[in-house]
């Protein structure tokens, strides 16, 4: 299909298909006519990245674990891993942000807040 039609069916702009091409995330191939053209799994690729997006995933975490996946024998157990990694690393953001939070607190009516707290 053409990019035209695959924007249509996912909902995606063609700039976002390009980008996505470009990176290595979906792949066209050219028509004689220079035309793009993608295989129907591409649709089905490109919501598997829109729910990754949504789930807090890098394109390049996507990229690097996409292909691994497609081709894992347990898709399951190798989405789990991935996403108890994603666990411990919003776990692991959540701590800094806590303590941000506090150092904010802290200063927060201080007359200046880029002071150190007690200077």
């Amino acid at each position: 299909m053409r990019i035209g039609e695959l924007a249509a069916r996912t909902g995606m702009s063609r700039d976002t298909l390009r980008f996505y091409e470009r990176v290595g995330l979906v792949e066209g191939r050219r028509l004689a006519n220079g035309y793009r053209d993608f295989g129907p799994e591409t649709v089905e690729w490109l919501a598997y990245v829109r729910t990754a997006r949504a789930l807090g995933f890098s394109l390049a975490e996507i990229a690097r674990h996409g292909e691994e996946l497609r081709d894992a024998p347990d898709q399951a157990d190798a989405l789990s891993a991935l996403f108890e990694e994603k666990i411990r690393i919003v776990d692991a953001r959540m701590a800094e942000l806590a303590v941000l939070r506090g150092e904010l607190a802290t200063r927060a009516g201080t007359g200046c807040p880029l002071r150190a707290a007690g200077a």
